[in-house]
C-alpha cells in the first residue's frame, strides 16, 4: 500500500479500493460494483489538460466536489493519491499530474503511471486507465443520455467492440489475442 501522508490523501484512497480492484488488469473486472456500459477513452488522452473538462464533468454528474486520483501502479510500485476540485483548471490538472522538461519528468504521473484509477467521493463512477493496453474505461454514468451527451462533448469515446476492431488492433499491430477479446468482451461489452 502507498505511504499516505494525509487524511485526505488516505480518504482518497480508501474510495478507490471502494470503486476498483487495485490488484486486477485489463481485460479484467477493474470495478467492483459499476456494471453501467463502458465508454472507452485513449490512455495517453488521459492523463492530458484535455482531459480534465470531462473528469470534472463525469464528477459534477454526481454531485462530487472533486476528482481523486490514485497511481495504482509506476514504476512496478503503487504511487501517490492526489484530489483536485471539480472547479480546478486544465493548467492545475497538468500541474498534478504532467511535467516542465527536464530530468523531472519522469517523475510525473504522466510519464510514470502504469495504472491509474480516478473517482470521487460519491463512489458512483469511475475511470480506469492503463498504459500497457493505451486504454482508460469509464463507468457511472447516471443513464444511456448523460453517456452519449458525455462522449459527444468529451470524446473520441469507443464501446468495447470498438476498442476490439480498432484502437487495440494498433496497440496489438493486428488480431487482439482471442483471450484478451474474450475478456475485454465479457467485463466491459453490452
Amino acid at each position: 500500500m502507498a505511504d499516505h501522508t494525509t487524511a485526505d490523501q488516505s480518504a482518497a484512497f480508501a474510495r478507490a479500493e471502494t470503486v476498483f480492484d487495485l490488484g486486477a488488469r485489463l481485460p479484467g473486472e477493474v470495478f467492483r460494483e459499476l456494471a453501467d456500459e463502458a465508454v472507452f477513452r485513449a490512455f495517453d488522452l488521459l492523463l492530458t489538460p484535455d482531459a480534465w473538462p470531462g473528469l470534472a464533468a463525469l464528477a459534477r454528474l454526481h454531485g462530487d466536489r472533486q476528482v481523486d486520483l490514485h497511481v495504482v501502479e509506476a514504476y512496478g510500485a503503487p504511487g501517490p493519491t492526489l484530489s483536485l476540485p471539480v472547479d480546478a483548471t486544465p493548467d492545475d490538472y497538468w500541474a498534478a499530474v504532467g511535467f516542465d522538461s527536464g530530468p523531472a519528468a519522469l517523475d510525473s504521473i504522466t510519464i510514470g503511471a502504469e495504472a491509474v484509477a480516478l473517482t470521487g467521493p460519491s463512489a458512483r463512477w469511475g475511470c480506469w486507465g492503463e498504459r500497457g493496453p493505451e486504454l482508460a474505461v469509464l463507468r457511472g454514468f447516471p443513464d444511456g443520455a448523460a453517456r452519449a451527451d458525455w462522449c459527444t462533448r468529451y470524446g473520441p469515446c469507443l464501446d468495447a467492440a470498438g476498442v476490439l476492431d480498432s484502437w487495440l488492433q494498433q496497440v496489438y499491430r493486428g488480431p487482439v489475442p482471442d483471450a484478451y477479446a474474450a475478456g475485454l468482451t465479457t467485463n466491459y461489452g453490452e
